[in-house]
Protein backbone atom coordinates (compact mmCIF):
# COMPACT_ATOMS: atom_id res chain seq x y z
CA UNK A 1 0.00 0.00 0.00
CA UNK A 2 1.31 3.37 -0.92
CA UNK A 3 1.59 6.09 1.36
CA UNK A 4 -1.60 7.98 0.05
CA UNK A 5 -3.72 4.10 0.65
CA UNK A 6 -1.80 3.96 3.64
CA UNK A 7 -3.39 7.30 4.99
CA UNK A 8 -6.70 6.48 3.87
CA UNK A 9 -6.27 3.04 5.29
CA UNK A 10 -5.70 4.87 8.50
CA UNK A 11 -8.85 6.71 8.11
CA UNK A 12 -10.72 3.39 8.80
CA UNK A 13 -8.85 1.55 10.88
CA UNK A 14 -7.95 4.18 13.77
CA UNK A 15 -10.58 5.20 16.74
CA UNK A 16 -12.22 7.44 18.04
CA UNK A 17 -15.12 7.46 16.17
CA UNK A 18 -17.06 10.03 13.94
CA UNK A 19 -20.60 9.70 14.41
CA UNK A 20 -22.80 11.59 11.68
CA UNK A 21 -26.23 12.40 12.03
CA UNK A 22 -27.49 14.10 9.09
CA UNK A 23 -31.25 15.64 8.28
CA UNK A 24 -33.40 12.77 9.84
CA UNK A 25 -32.11 11.53 13.38
CA UNK A 26 -32.25 7.61 12.35
CA UNK A 27 -29.57 8.68 9.34
CA UNK A 28 -26.42 8.01 11.01
CA UNK A 29 -22.83 7.08 9.85
CA UNK A 30 -20.04 6.21 11.61
CA UNK A 31 -16.45 7.01 10.52
CA UNK A 32 -13.01 5.82 12.03
CA UNK A 33 -10.84 8.47 12.55
CA UNK A 34 -7.68 9.17 14.52
CA UNK A 35 -8.30 12.24 16.39
CA UNK A 36 -4.09 13.58 16.68
CA UNK A 37 -4.52 13.79 12.68
CA UNK A 38 -7.61 15.29 12.36
CA UNK A 39 -7.59 17.80 15.46
CA UNK A 40 -3.83 19.17 14.05
CA UNK A 41 -6.17 20.53 11.20
CA UNK A 42 -9.30 21.69 12.20
CA UNK A 43 -9.56 23.56 15.23
CA UNK A 44 -13.52 22.28 15.11
CA UNK A 45 -11.85 19.10 16.36
CA UNK A 46 -9.48 20.29 18.25
CA UNK A 47 -11.92 21.88 20.60
CA UNK A 48 -14.69 18.31 20.32
CA UNK A 49 -11.99 15.95 21.08
CA UNK A 50 -10.42 18.34 23.81
CA UNK A 51 -13.44 18.56 25.61
CA UNK A 52 -13.93 14.76 25.37
CA UNK A 53 -12.45 11.82 27.93
CA UNK A 54 -9.69 9.41 27.00
CA UNK A 55 -12.63 6.53 27.37
CA UNK A 56 -14.80 9.02 24.73
CA UNK A 57 -14.85 6.28 21.93
CA UNK A 58 -17.63 8.05 19.68
CA UNK A 59 -18.41 11.90 18.97
CA UNK A 60 -21.46 13.15 17.31
CA UNK A 61 -21.19 15.94 14.83
CA UNK A 62 -24.77 17.04 12.81
CA UNK A 63 -24.28 17.85 9.58
CA UNK A 64 -26.96 18.41 6.42
CA UNK A 65 -27.32 15.61 3.86
CA UNK A 66 -25.76 17.49 1.31
CA UNK A 67 -22.50 18.44 3.46
CA UNK A 68 -21.65 14.61 3.61
CA UNK A 69 -19.38 13.99 0.41
CA UNK A 70 -17.58 17.22 1.36
CA UNK A 71 -17.13 16.51 5.12
CA UNK A 72 -15.99 12.54 4.00
CA UNK A 73 -13.52 14.85 1.29
CA UNK A 74 -12.44 17.11 4.01
CA UNK A 75 -11.30 14.24 6.16
CA UNK A 76 -9.84 12.87 3.43
CA UNK A 77 -7.73 16.13 2.80
CA UNK A 78 -6.77 16.57 6.77
CA UNK A 79 -4.80 13.00 6.20
CA UNK A 80 -3.71 12.97 2.71
CA UNK A 81 -3.67 17.00 1.93
CA UNK A 82 -5.48 16.02 -1.61
CA UNK A 83 -9.30 16.06 -2.32
CA UNK A 84 -11.12 13.74 -4.28
CA UNK A 85 -13.15 16.79 -6.16
CA UNK A 86 -11.61 18.84 -9.21
CA UNK A 87 -15.00 20.60 -10.08
CA UNK A 88 -15.61 24.23 -8.84
CA UNK A 89 -18.84 23.25 -7.20
CA UNK A 90 -17.19 20.69 -5.28
CA UNK A 91 -14.05 22.57 -4.18
CA UNK A 92 -16.89 25.10 -2.83
CA UNK A 93 -18.66 22.42 -1.06
CA UNK A 94 -15.60 21.49 0.32
CA UNK A 95 -14.71 25.06 1.15
CA UNK A 96 -18.02 25.92 3.18
CA UNK A 97 -17.51 22.71 4.99
CA UNK A 98 -13.69 23.65 5.84
CA UNK A 99 -15.03 26.63 6.91
CA UNK A 100 -17.65 25.08 9.25
CA UNK A 101 -14.83 23.04 10.64
CA UNK A 102 -12.34 25.31 10.96
CA UNK A 103 -9.36 23.68 8.46
CA UNK A 104 -7.65 26.74 6.99
CA UNK A 105 -5.32 24.35 5.58
CA UNK A 106 -8.01 23.07 3.56
CA UNK A 107 -9.75 26.24 2.67
CA UNK A 108 -6.39 27.48 1.15
CA UNK A 109 -6.10 24.86 -0.65
CA UNK A 110 -9.47 24.91 -2.47
CA UNK A 111 -9.55 28.88 -2.54
CA UNK A 112 -5.70 28.31 -4.74
CA UNK A 113 -7.49 25.16 -6.94
CA UNK A 114 -9.97 27.14 -7.67
CA UNK A 115 -8.20 30.34 -8.57
CA UNK A 116 -5.83 27.96 -10.95
CA UNK A 117 -9.04 27.11 -12.55
CA UNK A 118 -10.14 29.13 -15.47
CA UNK A 119 -12.81 32.00 -15.18
CA UNK A 120 -15.84 32.05 -16.69
CA UNK A 121 -18.92 34.81 -15.57
CA UNK A 122 -20.81 31.26 -13.99
CA UNK A 123 -17.77 30.48 -11.30
CA UNK A 124 -17.52 34.13 -10.62
CA UNK A 125 -21.00 34.34 -9.60
CA UNK A 126 -20.58 31.43 -7.39
CA UNK A 127 -17.07 32.82 -5.54
CA UNK A 128 -18.89 36.35 -5.36
CA UNK A 129 -22.08 34.57 -3.65
CA UNK A 130 -20.44 33.13 -1.17
CA UNK A 131 -21.79 33.98 2.48
CA UNK A 132 -19.84 37.32 3.27
CA UNK A 133 -18.51 35.64 6.77
CA UNK A 134 -16.36 33.21 4.15
CA UNK A 135 -15.59 35.69 1.25
CA UNK A 136 -14.00 37.82 4.85
CA UNK A 137 -11.35 34.48 5.56
CA UNK A 138 -7.67 35.62 4.33
CA UNK A 139 -7.77 33.02 2.66
CA UNK A 140 -10.54 33.28 0.33
CA UNK A 141 -10.13 36.85 -0.33
CA UNK A 142 -7.82 35.76 -3.30
CA UNK A 143 -10.63 34.08 -4.62
CA UNK A 144 -12.93 36.87 -4.34
CA UNK A 145 -10.24 39.54 -5.97
CA UNK A 146 -9.93 37.34 -9.15
CA UNK A 147 -13.75 37.11 -9.52
CA UNK A 148 -13.78 40.71 -9.17
CA UNK A 149 -11.45 41.50 -11.72
CA UNK A 150 -12.99 38.91 -14.34
CA UNK A 151 -15.95 40.66 -13.87
CA UNK A 152 -14.58 44.32 -14.13
CA UNK A 153 -12.77 43.13 -17.31
CA UNK A 154 -14.91 41.14 -19.26
CA UNK A 155 -18.32 43.37 -18.45
CA UNK A 156 -16.06 46.97 -19.24
CA UNK A 157 -18.41 47.58 -22.39
CA UNK A 158 -21.92 46.30 -20.85
CA UNK A 159 -23.80 46.93 -23.93
CA UNK A 160 -22.17 44.68 -25.60
CA UNK A 161 -22.86 42.01 -23.40
CA UNK A 162 -26.18 43.69 -22.46
CA UNK A 163 -28.24 40.44 -22.56
CA UNK A 164 -25.25 38.28 -20.45
CA UNK A 165 -24.78 41.60 -18.20
CA UNK A 166 -28.94 41.83 -17.39
CA UNK A 167 -28.58 38.10 -15.97
CA UNK A 168 -25.71 38.77 -13.34
CA UNK A 169 -26.68 38.20 -9.39
CA UNK A 170 -26.97 41.02 -7.26
CA UNK A 171 -23.31 40.42 -6.29
CA UNK A 172 -22.51 40.57 -9.91
CA UNK A 173 -24.01 43.70 -10.59
CA UNK A 174 -22.54 45.34 -7.94
CA UNK A 175 -19.37 44.71 -8.87
CA UNK A 176 -19.64 46.04 -12.86
CA UNK A 177 -21.30 49.00 -11.52
CA UNK A 178 -18.94 50.27 -9.13
CA UNK A 179 -16.04 50.68 -11.84
CA UNK A 180 -14.62 53.44 -12.83
CA UNK A 181 -13.71 51.63 -16.25
CA UNK A 182 -16.92 50.60 -17.24
CA UNK A 183 -17.00 51.90 -20.97
CA UNK A 184 -20.43 53.27 -21.60
CA UNK A 185 -21.93 56.29 -23.02
CA UNK A 186 -23.17 58.44 -19.85
CA UNK A 187 -24.33 57.88 -16.48
CA UNK A 188 -27.93 58.38 -17.96
CA UNK A 189 -27.06 54.86 -19.42
CA UNK A 190 -25.58 52.98 -16.84
CA UNK A 191 -28.95 54.38 -14.34
CA UNK A 192 -31.14 53.03 -17.40
CA UNK A 193 -29.33 49.75 -17.25
CA UNK A 194 -29.95 49.45 -13.32
CA UNK A 195 -33.08 50.35 -14.08
CA UNK A 196 -33.63 47.66 -16.84
CA UNK A 197 -31.81 45.20 -14.34
CA UNK A 198 -33.63 45.59 -10.89
CA UNK A 199 -37.25 45.18 -13.43
CA UNK A 200 -36.19 41.87 -14.64
CA UNK A 201 -34.89 40.75 -11.08
CA UNK A 202 -37.27 42.22 -8.76
CA UNK A 203 -40.73 42.37 -10.37
CA UNK A 204 -42.25 43.33 -7.18
CA UNK A 205 -41.86 46.89 -6.57
CA UNK A 206 -41.46 46.90 -2.60
CA UNK A 207 -38.66 44.39 -2.76
CA UNK A 208 -37.14 46.47 -6.11
CA UNK A 209 -37.12 49.42 -3.60
CA UNK A 210 -35.83 47.88 -0.79
CA UNK A 211 -32.54 46.93 -3.67
CA UNK A 212 -32.57 50.23 -5.00
CA UNK A 213 -32.38 51.41 -1.58
CA UNK A 214 -29.72 49.09 0.04
CA UNK A 215 -27.63 48.55 -2.76
CA UNK A 216 -28.08 49.99 -6.14
CA UNK A 217 -28.42 53.76 -5.25
CA UNK A 218 -25.05 53.40 -4.22
CA UNK A 219 -23.65 52.68 -7.31
CA UNK A 220 -25.17 55.43 -9.67
CA UNK A 221 -23.23 58.55 -9.63
CA UNK A 222 -25.87 60.94 -9.66
CA UNK A 223 -23.90 64.11 -9.80
CA UNK A 224 -22.61 62.75 -13.27
CA UNK A 225 -26.32 62.31 -14.54
CA UNK A 226 -27.73 64.96 -17.10
CA UNK A 227 -30.53 67.20 -15.63
CA UNK A 228 -33.61 66.30 -17.77
CA UNK A 229 -32.58 62.33 -16.30
CA UNK A 230 -32.36 64.03 -12.89
CA UNK A 231 -36.19 65.29 -13.49
CA UNK A 232 -37.12 61.66 -14.34
CA UNK A 233 -35.76 60.10 -10.97
CA UNK A 234 -38.00 62.15 -9.19
CA UNK A 235 -40.82 61.18 -11.20
CA UNK A 236 -39.90 57.20 -11.04
CA UNK A 237 -42.02 54.43 -8.67
CA UNK A 238 -39.02 52.60 -8.40
CA UNK A 239 -37.58 55.01 -5.92
CA UNK A 240 -39.32 56.42 -2.53
CA UNK A 241 -39.59 59.91 -2.87
CA UNK A 242 -37.46 60.29 0.03
CA UNK A 243 -34.64 58.82 -1.72
CA UNK A 244 -35.00 60.26 -5.24
CA UNK A 245 -34.82 63.66 -3.36
CA UNK A 246 -31.86 63.76 -1.56
CA UNK A 247 -30.05 61.98 -4.48
CA UNK A 248 -31.17 64.11 -6.75
CA UNK A 249 -30.91 67.27 -4.39
CA UNK A 250 -27.23 66.08 -4.09
CA UNK A 251 -26.60 66.16 -7.27
CA UNK A 252 -27.90 69.49 -8.28
CA UNK A 253 -25.81 71.12 -5.71
CA UNK A 254 -22.83 69.25 -7.09
CA UNK A 255 -23.44 70.78 -10.07
CA UNK A 256 -24.24 74.49 -9.03
CA UNK A 257 -20.63 74.46 -7.68
CA UNK A 258 -17.23 76.13 -9.15
CA UNK A 259 -15.06 73.17 -10.22
CA UNK A 260 -12.52 73.70 -7.00
CA UNK A 261 -15.56 73.49 -4.50
CA UNK A 262 -16.52 70.27 -6.42
CA UNK A 263 -12.99 68.77 -6.00
CA UNK A 264 -13.61 69.14 -2.29
CA UNK A 265 -16.51 68.07 -1.82
CA UNK A 266 -15.11 64.65 -4.21
CA UNK A 267 -12.26 64.31 -1.77
CA UNK A 268 -14.42 63.86 1.40
CA UNK A 269 -13.84 60.68 2.74
CA UNK A 270 -17.44 59.76 2.82
CA UNK A 271 -17.55 60.61 -0.86
CA UNK A 272 -14.57 58.73 -1.95
CA UNK A 273 -15.67 56.09 -0.37
CA UNK A 274 -18.01 54.88 -3.41
CA UNK A 275 -16.77 57.23 -5.87
CA UNK A 276 -19.53 58.52 -6.42
CA UNK A 277 -18.44 61.85 -7.76
CA UNK A 278 -15.92 59.97 -9.52
CA UNK A 279 -16.20 59.98 -13.69
CA UNK A 280 -16.30 56.95 -15.56
CA UNK A 281 -14.68 55.98 -18.43
CA UNK A 282 -17.91 57.54 -20.56
CA UNK A 283 -17.90 57.64 -23.98
CA UNK A 284 -19.84 61.11 -24.15
CA UNK A 285 -18.36 63.72 -22.41
CA UNK A 286 -20.39 65.03 -19.18
CA UNK A 287 -21.35 68.74 -19.52
CA UNK A 288 -22.66 71.48 -17.46
CA UNK A 289 -25.88 72.99 -19.22
CA UNK A 290 -28.38 76.07 -18.09
CA UNK A 291 -31.45 76.55 -20.06
CA UNK A 292 -32.97 79.74 -20.01
CA UNK A 293 -36.07 80.40 -21.37
CA UNK A 294 -36.23 84.23 -21.03
CA UNK A 295 -35.69 86.80 -22.26
CA UNK A 296 -34.37 84.12 -24.96
CA UNK A 297 -34.22 80.39 -25.36
CA UNK A 298 -30.89 79.57 -24.67
CA UNK A 299 -28.82 77.06 -23.55
CA UNK A 300 -24.87 77.61 -21.94
CA UNK A 301 -22.98 74.82 -22.15
CA UNK A 302 -19.61 73.85 -20.09
CA UNK A 303 -17.47 71.19 -21.92
CA UNK A 304 -13.80 70.36 -19.93
CA UNK A 305 -11.48 68.10 -22.02
CA UNK A 306 -8.80 67.02 -20.35
CA UNK A 307 -5.29 67.07 -22.64
CA UNK A 308 -4.62 63.47 -22.60
CA UNK A 309 -8.26 63.15 -24.11
CA UNK A 310 -7.36 65.79 -26.48
CA UNK A 311 -4.22 63.99 -27.28
CA UNK A 312 -5.47 60.71 -28.39
CA UNK A 313 -7.49 62.42 -30.94
CA UNK A 314 -4.99 62.70 -33.57
CA UNK A 315 -4.90 62.45 -36.47
CA UNK A 316 -8.45 62.19 -37.00
CA UNK A 317 -10.30 61.47 -34.00
CA UNK A 318 -13.75 62.89 -32.54
CA UNK A 319 -15.09 63.42 -29.10
CA UNK A 320 -19.04 63.92 -28.20
CA UNK A 321 -20.81 65.22 -25.46
CA UNK A 322 -23.78 64.32 -23.65
CA UNK A 323 -27.11 65.99 -24.98
CA UNK A 324 -28.55 68.78 -23.60
CA UNK A 325 -31.80 70.73 -24.67
CA UNK A 326 -32.70 73.59 -26.16
CA UNK A 327 -35.94 74.76 -28.03
CA UNK A 328 -37.87 71.59 -27.36
CA UNK A 329 -34.66 69.76 -29.23
CA UNK A 330 -32.20 67.79 -27.90
CA UNK A 331 -28.50 68.96 -29.27
CA UNK A 332 -24.84 68.27 -28.23
CA UNK A 333 -21.26 69.41 -28.93
CA UNK A 334 -18.52 67.66 -30.87
CA UNK A 335 -14.60 68.13 -30.75
CA UNK A 336 -12.57 67.13 -33.95
CA UNK A 337 -9.00 66.63 -34.94
CA UNK A 338 -9.14 67.70 -38.22
CA UNK A 339 -7.50 69.59 -41.01
CA UNK A 340 -7.68 73.38 -41.27
CA UNK A 341 -9.85 75.03 -43.85
CA UNK A 342 -7.05 75.87 -46.18
CA UNK A 343 -5.99 72.03 -46.07
CA UNK A 344 -2.23 72.62 -44.34
CA UNK A 345 -2.56 71.96 -40.45
CA UNK A 346 -3.71 69.61 -38.09
CA UNK A 347 -6.18 71.62 -35.12
CA UNK A 348 -8.77 71.45 -32.81
CA UNK A 349 -12.51 72.02 -34.13
CA UNK A 350 -15.68 72.03 -32.15
CA UNK A 351 -18.85 71.94 -33.94
CA UNK A 352 -22.80 71.75 -32.60
CA UNK A 353 -25.03 69.58 -33.83
CA UNK A 354 -28.90 68.19 -33.12
CA UNK A 355 -29.70 64.44 -31.95
CA UNK A 356 -32.17 62.12 -33.41
CA UNK A 357 -33.52 61.67 -36.97
CA UNK A 358 -36.90 63.12 -36.67
CA UNK A 359 -36.16 66.38 -34.73
CA UNK A 360 -37.45 69.31 -36.17
CA UNK A 361 -34.81 72.28 -37.92
CA UNK A 362 -33.88 75.02 -35.66
CA UNK A 363 -32.26 78.28 -36.33
CA UNK A 364 -29.61 79.27 -33.41
CA UNK A 365 -27.25 82.10 -33.02
CA UNK A 366 -24.39 80.22 -31.29
CA UNK A 367 -20.61 81.30 -29.73
CA UNK A 368 -17.66 79.36 -28.67
CA UNK A 369 -15.32 80.46 -26.28
CA UNK A 370 -12.63 79.07 -24.38
CA UNK A 371 -10.62 80.05 -21.05
CA UNK A 372 -7.20 81.43 -21.61
CA UNK A 373 -4.28 82.39 -19.53
CA UNK A 374 -2.99 83.77 -18.02
CA UNK A 375 -6.18 85.50 -16.71
CA UNK A 376 -8.10 82.24 -16.87
CA UNK A 377 -10.87 84.25 -18.61
CA UNK A 378 -13.68 83.35 -21.06
CA UNK A 379 -12.58 84.61 -24.43
CA UNK A 380 -14.90 84.23 -27.09
CA UNK A 381 -13.28 82.38 -29.85
CA UNK A 382 -16.19 81.74 -32.99
CA UNK A 383 -19.56 82.76 -33.41
CA UNK A 384 -22.02 81.71 -36.36
CA UNK A 385 -25.87 81.51 -37.09
CA UNK A 386 -27.47 78.36 -38.80
CA UNK A 387 -30.24 75.95 -38.92
CA UNK A 388 -29.83 73.09 -37.45
CA UNK A 389 -30.54 69.68 -38.76
CA UNK A 390 -30.66 66.18 -37.73
CA UNK A 391 -27.42 64.62 -39.07
CA UNK A 392 -25.54 68.19 -39.74
CA UNK A 393 -22.91 69.57 -37.63
CA UNK A 394 -21.67 73.40 -37.24
CA UNK A 395 -18.94 74.95 -36.16
CA UNK A 396 -15.28 76.09 -36.54
CA UNK A 397 -12.41 73.64 -37.89
CA UNK A 398 -9.71 75.80 -35.68
CA UNK A 399 -11.35 77.02 -32.95
CA UNK A 400 -8.67 78.10 -31.21
CA UNK A 401 -6.82 79.44 -34.18
CA UNK A 402 -3.33 77.59 -34.07
CA UNK A 403 -1.61 74.54 -35.33
CA UNK A 404 -2.35 71.14 -33.35
CA UNK A 405 1.13 70.77 -31.86
CA UNK A 406 0.75 74.65 -30.71
CA UNK A 407 -2.32 73.89 -29.12
CA UNK A 408 -0.66 70.58 -27.28
CA UNK A 409 2.44 72.75 -26.55
CA UNK A 410 3.87 72.44 -22.93
CA UNK A 411 2.95 76.41 -22.75
CA UNK A 412 -0.32 76.48 -24.29
CA UNK A 413 -2.22 79.35 -23.01
CA UNK A 414 -6.00 77.07 -23.76
CA UNK A 415 -5.07 74.06 -21.12
CA UNK A 416 -5.58 75.42 -17.25
CA UNK A 417 -4.14 72.73 -14.97
CA UNK A 418 -4.12 70.61 -18.24
CA UNK A 419 -7.91 70.98 -18.83
CA UNK A 420 -9.93 72.90 -21.50
CA UNK A 421 -12.59 74.77 -20.42
CA UNK A 422 -14.86 75.54 -23.37
CA UNK A 423 -18.19 77.09 -23.21
CA UNK A 424 -20.99 77.51 -25.86
CA UNK A 425 -23.72 79.43 -25.49
CA UNK A 426 -26.83 78.95 -27.93
CA UNK A 427 -29.55 81.30 -28.40
CA UNK A 428 -32.96 80.72 -30.69
CA UNK A 429 -33.52 82.63 -33.75
CA UNK A 430 -37.31 84.50 -33.23
CA UNK A 431 -39.02 84.15 -36.39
Amino acid sequence: MDEKEAAIGRLEESPPNIVMTKSHPLCLRTVHISSPIVAAKSIFFFKLFSNGTEEQRYVIVQIHESEEAALMDLLKFLYSNTLSTKTPTGLLDVLMVADKFEAASCMRYCSNELQNQPMTTETALLYLDLPSKVLKVNVVQPLADAANVFLLLHFTDITKFEKEALSLSLSGIEVVLSSDLLEIASEDAVYDFALKWARMHYPKLEERREVWTLHLCFLIRFPAMTCTKLKEIMTCNDFGRELASKFVLEALFYKAEPPYQQGAIAAKVENAFNNRYVERAYKLRPVKALEFEAPHQQSVVYLDLKSDECTILFPEGKLFSQGFHLGGQELFLSAHCNIDQQGVHHCLGLFLGMQWEESEPLAVDYEFSVRVRPDNELVSMYKGSHTLSSGIVVGCHNLCGVTWTSFLSEDSVYFIDRVLHIRAEITVIRK
